[in-house]
């Protein structure tokens, strides 16, 4: 049973974002780069860059999905916050590399920006989910007050 639909969301998302990352990675922009004088070198490295993105997403998503379905949430809010700080540290990385070199171009950070924005926030407000205390109403030491 889901004991937290935000990690579920997020986590569903997260893989989406990792198939669409490496489909796109690799069927336009890793082309494109081919098609360069660039140094091998400079292509492997871009290559595995771009594909270290994609398989951090799947992680992510992975864990995210496992965590939607812990009992004791309070022991994966951690792993959450560090799933946070990773992705706004991403943020600021993309964001200030494509502003120095490109300053003109800030609609071209808009869709990382909206993603991470989106998922950030999702997983704020399901670090904000409390767990669930089940009273047996059988305890004989407290009857319940009726």
């Amino acid at each position: 049973m889901v004991k937290n639909y935000f990690y579920l969301v997020v986590g569903v998302l997260c893989i989406l974002f990792a198939v669409t990352h490496t489909v796109n990675g690799v069927s336009t922009t890793l082309q494109a780069l081919d098609n360069t004088v660039i140094a091998d070198n400079v292509k492997i490295a871009f290559t595995y860059v771009w594909h270290i993105i994609g398989i951090e997403n799947m992680v992510f998503g992975i864990a995210l999905l496992i965590m939607a379905f812990q009992k004791g949430l309070s022991k994966v809010r951690f792993a959450a916050w560090l799933i946070i700080a990773i992705l706004a540290l991403r943020w600021i990385v993309i964001s200030t590399i494509t502003l120095i070199n490109n300053s003109g171009e800030i609609m071209q950070i808009l869709p990382d920006t909206v993603a991470i924005l989106v998922v950030i926030v999702l997983l704020l407000l399901g670090t904000r989910v409390k767990d669930k205390i089940l009273i047996d109403k059988f305890d004989t030491a407290n009857p319940p007050v009726i």
